[in-house]
């Protein structure tokens, strides 16, 4: 390719990170690439939790215009915002190796509770506005306050350290890719195969036009496929659940050395505060997603 590729990326410091990452991957096969910072609905709006937003793809539609409409040539999304079907013209062309999936709990330590096995005491204020996280915490925890909380990830850092919660839930991919120093903090990483994780945390995808031949050639050879492999069993799950990134829904799937599929999910019917919880493993993904839903729904 001769000129340079255009990135569409939102402006969060994680986001960037994403985006520099990407380009760092290109440079390193001689391809140059620029960065598109583009404000998403999702930015704009901050004073609602995720869940009270309408329709999907709040975090992504606007990057997705600017690639039909040829201001970009690639648009990197955290996968777990990206819809699960893509716009008319447009198509998923890769994904990055899969970072920590797991959510961590982040605790102020002058009201840690050493005696609690997640540390957190009767009454604490725990920030999260995904609603997969309120019920979840709520399920493991159910004597904790849940309490909506926004803003990019050093943002909701600072409104723990100024003492507006107790206690946190962010993506530990994030943290881990940002580097954050936690030590003024309790931290307490949530099994991911207990506390369900959104559907493909941790990964990052690449979003390219159907028509761009070079570009998804080009994004061909960074895809992971082993990545690939296991979120679309996460993926196909919440296709099949007609959800979005504001649904009570967690789903996580893992493939073993012999190459058996182990899948999990924690779903909160709408209006329902219980968590139902649903586990199959198989040797292939051959109707894991759809075996997996029709447990979830029975």
């Amino acid at each position: 390719m001769n000129k340079d590729i255009v990135i569409g990326t939102r402006g969060s410091k994680l986001a960037l990170w994403q985006a520099k990452n990407l380009q760092k991957t290109l440079s390193a096969i001689s391809v140059g690439s620029q960065l598109n910072i583009i404000k998403t609905k999702g930015d704009k709006i901050q004073d609602l939790s995720f869940d009270k937003l309408e329709g999907k793809g709040f975090f992504t539609k606007e990057i997705e215009d600017a690639l039909l409409d040829g201001t970009a040539d690639i648009a990197v999304h955290s996968l777990k915002d990206l819809p699960t079907s893509s716009p008319e013209g447009l198509a998923l062309a890769g994904l990055s190796q899969r970072e920590d999936p797991a959510d961590l709990l982040i605790i102020r330590k002058d009201i840690s509770d050493a005696s609690s096995p997640i540390f957190l005491k009767k009454g604490a204020i725990v920030g999260t506005s995904s609603i997969r996280r309120k019920t979840q915490i709520k399920d493991l925890a159910p004597f904790v306050e849940v309490k909506d909380l926004r803003g990019n990830v050093p943002t909701r850092i600072a409104k723990l350290a100024e003492h507006n919660y107790d206690a946190i839930i962010l993506a530990h991919a994030g943290i881990n890719r940002l580097a954050i120093d936690l030590s003024a903090f309790n931290t307490k990483r949530l099994n991911p195969e207990e506390f369900v994780p959104a559907p493909a945390q941790g990964v990052i995808a690449y979003q390219t036009r159907k028509d761009d031949i070079p570009t998804r050639k080009l994004l061909s050879q960074i895809h992971n496929k082993e990545t690939a492999k296991a979120t679309n069993v996460e993926r196909k799950v919440l296709q099949l659940m007609d959800g979005g990134c504001q649904m009570p829904l967690g789903v996580y799937c893992t493939i073993d050395q012999s190459g058996n599929y182990h899948a999990m999910a924690a779903y909160a019917k709408e209006g329902s505060s219980q968590v139902i919880r649903a586990r199959i493993s198989q040797s292939t993904s051959l109707h894991l997603a759809e075996r997996l839903v029709e447990k979830l729904i029975s």
